[in-house]
This record gives C-alpha cells, sequence and structure tokens, in this order.
C-alpha cells in the first residue's frame, strides 16, 4: 500500500487539520473529528437553521469541503468508511445549534441513520429543535429488495446546496427540512468504477477488477457493485448510466434537471469531461433540459478510477437554490451554466498552399509518403512501450496522429512535380497535429527540406539527399541535440551522411538508403549506451542506460519503409 500518510490511526485528524489550516472560515472541534465554520455562533444568533452532515471520511472533499456560508454549518467525521459516533455527532449538534434548531443531512447508511438518529433524540431531549433528512439517490438498487435501502451518493451534495440556501434565506426548519427532502426525493445517481480502492487500515484492494472489467452501480466505501462488465467508450457508458437514471425518475422529454458529473476518486479531468460531454449529448437527445452542469470530484471513494452520474429534477425555485452563493472550498466557483460547444475555424494561412491536381495513388511521392505513415501506425504500440520506459510514453501516439492527419489530408496536397510543395504541406499538417516535441521538429526538418528541394527542384536522388541533409541540420538547430546526446539525431545525422556519401561513390538510389537504413539502425542501437544530455530521456538520467531511444528507432522504421516502398 503507497499512500501519503503518517499513520493509519491519524489519518482522519491529520486531513482535517490540514483542512481547517487552509480554510480560515473553519474550525476544529476538540477531539478532532468534527469541522463547523467560525462564525457558526453568530450565525445561530441570527436565527439561521443550522445544517450538519456527514459520515465515514474517506469521500474527500465531502464532508468538511461544503462546510461554509451558504451550505453546511458542521461536518462530522468518522474514520474512513466508519460511520461517527452517536457522540461526536451530538458534540456537532450542541456547538453550532441555535433558536432556529438543526437539519441533520445523512446518507442512507445504516450506522450514519443509527447515529444520527440517536443524536437527535439525544437532543431533542436537551430541548434543541432537530430534524433529519435522509439521502438514498443510488438507482443501482431496486426501491424496495431485499437490502438496507438505497444508498445515498453524491446527489447529496446537491441536497446540502439547497437546504443551505435555504437556511440561509432564514426559512423555518420544517420549511428547510421539505425542500431537503424534496430534493432527496427528485434526486437519481448512478457510479461506474474502473478501479477499486484500498482503506488505510486494510492495506489492501477491497475487490479486484481484472483488466477490461469495469464494476457496475458500486457504492461510495469501496464495495462491489451490482453488475461487472466490459470497459465500454465513454459515450457508451454515460448512455447506460443516464437510461437507469431516466428510467428510475421517470423523466420526459421537456423536463429541466441539473447534472452532477462526479469523480469518485481516481479519474483524471480530461475523462470528466469526456463523460460530461457524453452526458450532455445523450440528454440532448432525450429532450431533456439542462439547467445547470458541473464536472468535478464532490463525493468519492478514496483513489477509485471511475464516474458517477447525478440527475436532479429542477424548477424556477429549485434553481434559485442552488444558484444562491456559497463560499465553501469545494463547491465549484462556476455557475454551472451550460453553453452550447461553438467550434471556430481556424484562421486561413496567409500564404495558401500552391494548388494543383491531385496526387494519384500510383505516384511515386505518394507511395513513400504512404509507407512511411502506414509504418508509424503499425509501430505506435513499440514506440509507445519503449518511450513509458525512458520518457512520457507519447511518442508512438504522437507520431500516428500525425500519420493519420497526413493519410487524410493527402489528397490536398499539392502535385507530384511540386515536390517542395508537398513537404511543405506535410510539414504544416504535423505542426498542427502532433504536440510535444515531435511535432515541431518533424516540422522544421520537413520545412528546411522543401526549401531546398523548390531551389534545386528535386529531381535527382542527389538533390534529395541534399535536401534531408538540410533538413536534419534545421532540426539540429532548433533543438539544440547533437550525435552523442541520446535523440533522435543518433539515427538522422548518421543517415543523413551516408546517403550523401553513398551517393556521390557512385552507389544506385536503393543502395544509398540501405547505406542510410543500416547507418540509423546503428546509431538507433547505439543509445542505449549513452548517457542522455538532451531529449524525452534527459529527465530520467542514468536510468534510461540499456533501452534505445525510442525518437532514433522510429527514424530507422520510417527510414526502411521508405526505402522499400522506393525499391521498384
Amino acid at each position: 500500500m503507497k499512500k501519503l500518510i503518517n499513520d493509519v490511526s491519524t489519518v482522519v485528524p491529520d486531513m482535517l487539520k490540514g483542512l481547517v489550516a487552509l480554510n480560515p472560515q473553519l474550525s476544529l472541534l476538540q477531539g478532532g473529528s468534527i469541522v463547523v465554520r467560525a462564525d457558526a455562533e453568530a450565525v445561530a444568533a441570527r436565527g439561521e437553521v443550522a445544517l450538519i452532515s456527514g459520515g465515514g471520511s474517506g469521500h474527500e472533499p465531502a464532508h468538511g469541503g461544503y462546510v461554509g456560508d451558504g451550505m453546511l454549518s458542521a461536518a462530522v467525521a468518522g474514520e474512513v468508511f466508519t460511520s461517527p459516533s452517536t457522540d461526536a455527532v451530538l458534540d456537532a449538534i450542541r456547538a453550532v445549534a441555535g433558536p432556529a434548531g438543526v437539519l441533520l443531512i445523512v446518507k442512507n447508511y445504516t450506522g450514519d441513520r443509527f447515529n444520527f438518529g440517536l443524536a437527535a433524540e439525544l437532543a431533542r431531549a436537551e430541548d434543541i429543535a432537530v430534524e433529519m433528512v435522509i439521502v438514498a439517490d443510488d438507482v443501482a438498487l431496486a426501491a424496495s429488495g431485499d437490502h438496507a435501502g438505497r444508498r445515498g451518493l453524491a446527489g447529496t451534495v446537491l441536497v446540502h446546496k439547497i437546504a443551505g440556501a435555504a437556511a440561509a434565506r432564514g426559512l423555518p426548519l420544517s420549511e428547510v427540512a421539505k425542500l431537503a427532502r424534496d430534493a432527496a426525493a427528485a434526486l437519481g445517481t448512478m457510479g461506474v468504477a474502473l478501479t477499486p480502492c484500498t482503506v488505510p487500515a486494510a492495506g489492501k484492494l477491497g475487490f479486484e477488477l481484472a483488466d477490461g472489467e469495469i464494476e457496475w452501480g458500486l457504492g461510495i466505501h469501496g464495495e462491489a457493485g451490482v453488475a461487472r462488465g466490459a470497459l465500454e467508450p465513454a459515450d457508451a457508458i454515460a448512455g447506460k448510466l443516464l437510461a437507469k437514471i431516466v428510467g428510475d425518475l421517470a423523466l420526459q422529454a421537456g423536463e429541466r434537471v441539473v447534472l452532477l458529473v462526479n469523480n469518485l476518486g481516481g479519474t483524471p479531468s480530461s475523462e470528466l469531461g469526456i463523460v460530461a460531454g457524453a452526458a450532455l449529448r445523450e440528454l440532448d437527445k432525450l429532450g431533456i433540459v439542462v439547467e445547470r452542469a458541473w464536472a468535478g470530484t464532490f463525493l468519492s471513494a478514496l483513489e477509485m478510477a471511475g464516474v458517477s452520474l447525478t440527475l436532479l429534477r429542477v424548477d424556477d425555485e429549485r434553481l434559485a437554490l442552488l444558484d444562491a452563493p456559497a463560499q465553501t472550498s469545494a463547491w465549484p466557483a462556476l455557475s454551472g451554466r451550460v453553453a452550447r460547444v461553438s467550434v471556430r475555424a481556424a484562421p486561413a494561412p496567409a500564404q495558401p498552399h500552391p494548388k494543383g491536381a491531385t496526387l494519384t495513388r500510383e505516384a511515386t511521392l505518394r507511395r513513400a509518403i504512404d509507407a512511411v505513415c502506414a509504418c508509424l501506425l503499425q509501430a505506435e504500440p513499440t514506440l509507445t512501450e519503449m518511450d513509458q520506459r525512458v520518457g512520457d510514453g507519447d511518442l508512438g501516439i504522437s507520431l500516428a496522429r500525425g500519420a493519420r492527419a497526413v493519410q487524410q489530408e493527402l489528397d490536398t496536397y499539392a502535385v507530384e512535380t511540386m515536390p517542395g510543395a508537398v513537404l511543405r504541406s506535410v510539414s504544416a499538417t504535423l505542426r498542427r497535429v502532433v504536440g510535444g516535441t515531435s511535432g515541431p521538429l518533424y516540422a522544421v526538418l520537413l520545412l528546411r527540406a522543401a526549401a531546398v528541394l523548390e531551389q534545386s527542384g528535386g529531381t535527382t536522388a542527389r538533390q534529395w539527399a541534399q535536401a534531408f541533409s538540410a533538413g536534419v541540420d534545421a532540426l539540429m538547430e532548433l533543438g539544440g541535440a547533437k550525435p552523442g546526446d541520446r535523440t533522435m539525431v543518433d539515427a538522422l545525422k548518421p543517415a543523413a551522411d551516408a546517403l550523401e556519401t553513398a551517393l556521390a561513390n557512385g552507389a544506385t538510389t536503393n543502395a544509398a538508403l540501405t547505406a542510410a537504413v543500416d547507418a540509423a539502425t546503428d546509431g538507433a542501437s547505439r543509445t542505449a549506451s549513452m548517457h542522455p544530455r538532451r531529449g524525452r530521456s534527459s529527465y530520467v538520467g542514468d536510468r534510461a542506460l540499456g533501452h534505445a531511444d525510442p525518437g532514433a528507432h522510429a527514424i530507422a522504421l520510417w527510414l526502411a519503409a521508405l526505402r522499400d516502398s522506393l525499391a521498384d
């Protein structure tokens, strides 16, 4: 188990101390498991209902992240995935209660219901007005069945927001509680996990998933879900989750909702954005009006990779409560308003590519470009694996992306009798679609080679060799690498020199290209014993030793493909 903790027994107090230290508007009650608003006494004195939620830890930013103006008055944290004690909940009630009373917002887990419920009874015995709202938004479980009831999931955060805004308006306890119960009844949530999570005290995964498997309809305590299946594209996953939620809520076309896309803990923001876009498109297809949408980490399950989707049916009143201001560390600053995605066309180049008839499929230059692209697409897994050992793992993907783009745009390039213009067009394609370092390096190589060909005409093998050498020089100038630095230059420079030398000595084109391929292959293999001074491997130092540079290896591969395409 690898976690950034001090001791499994102090995870919760250590975490809460950090939260409070970063938020001057919060305080920590003695005992270290209850976060309260620093101005809780003043809020109670002006007659606002106090809101308390909580439960097991491990769901951060819930619940302490929602303590603040416009949301919770206090959050009670139990141990990881364990309900807080009755006495801890009672301490929280006593700390924030005023004349207006207290509303407890509780997720539907047996331990939470028992401990919060008993604390409410004890508080009433002390003449504190207390009501409790249970949130059970998990649509993966049947509304009735042989289980403890539907679980409370990420939709609980929306109940916090609605009740918090109602309390801030000064509404009485009964009205705040009714608004919260009505919201809870209009909620539906379902999640899917890509990985399990590890409870610190247990030290091992809560369940196991094979490669390519996902878990549907799981809870937030690391427990297994209601079904297991194969990994599917994000669009399909979002569609299945929404189908279950929409069906459970009996939503009809024209109805209004808000959408919450929740990270279960270990999902990158990029993937959340993909799922959010898929969900919005699916709801639009169904004719359901999305008034607000948020994506982020709202209620997690430690480091579990996965996502849950929540829909809440809204009207003008409920929407106004969601729009009301709130100042907490976790509620998003964005308004949640949804915009239609507009894609603007990129500006046209100042000097458009030369026009002319398209290349024929049989043309020599076309055949060579096709061969290089096919080679890079086939080599994607190998180059990716090599780059994962010594770099950031994106080389194969980047070169394959460039190859696909060139294939798609090849028919728009100039005629074969204008080879410089063709290379200039390929350079522009790579410059536009390939990021990182590879894109600009390949682009400048092709750009300089194009300039030389435009001057010489590019009608002989020696003119092409001179253009290749000039392109390699331009790449070295831009990148700053030289032979021996363990980069693609260690394959490119020997290949360019071998090509020119062989042709100058009277070798055939095929023999000269073979000499270039051999020089590139030898140069690439030599990089395995070089100390990295430039490029991707310079960040890992001597850990790269024993592994050939993937950029140099790619040069040898596509040079061989180019030679073979020209063998006739």
